[in-house]
């Protein structure tokens, strides 16, 4: 698998990584199998994928436990990469980033992830009651004390201007010219997608001439861009597609001519080739700082996002994919 680097540390990683959130959280409760999920890492980590994404979160904590049972076998073979910074109630989730919690929050996830060093660590949210300083400055303390390798900061952005992308991270890029000023960011996720590629407008470039990396959360749009969902079909109350505003049957029906457009590339790829490789593949195009995490709990699916990187577009399938329509949503 190609191999990409994640900031100016040069931490190398293959260019298609591994999304655990769906395995514990936020999709379907009733398709969250262990065995099943533990068999689609081991995949994964076969094949390259060796980025593995998960936060204390989730579940909260289970995702991070699932991924424990396989590091410790294969530690060797993993980047490891998990988030502090929300803590999940019964009917919220808050975030903390008080800098004796992160100190705590970390010593918990090396627990849980069976290993005494964390790759990439990330700040999930940051919190508006603690400078952000100062949490970064407790993360980096972290680094000096060799429990992490390297930080990260998830994008956070507003709905408003979605269509456009204007604005819509100029929180994430205030925060981050704030915390590169204590201790060097190597890496910023946000979500990228040919359905949501907001971050292309100011985000991402700003990596770029910084030689930081990019993690692109969502690449296949919560599942949408496989061409594998049915308008209408219903999601369990459990999974956050029940509440979004483009899964509705009506705007699943009306996005519909952007799995055509990505069918359409896949078939001048060859019958094997797949909307979502496509779509992971338009991702990748986007930059060589790029890594795509696409969600996965099955083994099946591990296998395809990972062939995704030796896709590589033509410039007529990339007019082609820039062509589409733009997603709608209930707030157009």
């Amino acid at each position: 698998m190609e191999r990409r680097t994640i900031g100016t540390g040069a931490l190398s990683v293959g260019a298609v990584g591994l999304g655990c959130m769906p395995m514990s959280w936020a999709y379907s409760g009733s398709r969250q199998r262990g065995e099943e999920s533990l068999r689609a890492v081991h995949r994964a980590l076969d094949l390259g994928s060796d980025l593995l994404d998960t936060a204390d979160m989730y579940g909260p904590f289970t995702n991070e436990l699932l991924l424990g049972r396989v590091l410790r076998e294969r530690r060797a073979d993993a980047f490891v990469s998990t988030k502090a910074g929300l803590l999940v109630g019964d009917q919220h989730i808050v975030a903390n980033g008080r800098p004796g919690y992160v100190r705590r929050a970390c010593d918990a996830s090396l627990r849980r992830l069976q290993t005494d060093v964390i790759d990439l660590y990330q700040m999930h949210r940051a919190d508006p009651e603690v400078p952000v300083e100062e949490t970064w400055g407790a993360m980096a303390d972290l680094v000096r004390a060799g429990k992490v390798r390297a930080l990260g900061l998830c994008a956070v952005g507003a709905r408003g201007g979605r269509r456009s992308g204007n604005g819509l991270y100029d929180g994430t890029l205030r925060q981050l010219k704030r915390v590169q000023q204590v201790f060097p960011v190597s890496a910023v996720q946000a979500e990228l997608s040919v359905w949501s590629p907001e971050a292309l407008t100011a985000l991402l470039p700003w990596c770029a001439e910084r030689g930081i990396g990019f993690l692109a959360a969502m690449p296949l749009g919560n599942g949408f861009l496989t061409g594998t969902l049915t308008p209408g079909q219903g999601f369990e109350p459990d999974d956050l597609r029940a509440r979004h505003p483009r899964f509705t049957a009506e705007m699943m029906a009306a996005n519909q001519p952007l799995v055509a457009g990505l069918r359409r590339v896949a078939r001048r790829h060859g019958d094997d080739v797949t909307p979502a490789q496509v779509a992971l593949a338009w991702v990748l195009a986007q930059g060589p700082q790029v890594v795509a995490l696409p969600g996965t709990k099955r083994e099946r699916w591990a296998r395809e996002n990972a062939a995704a990187a030796a896709l590589r577009l033509t410039p007529e399938d990339l007019a082609e994919v820039a062509a589409l329509p733009p997603a709608l949503g209930s707030w157009d």
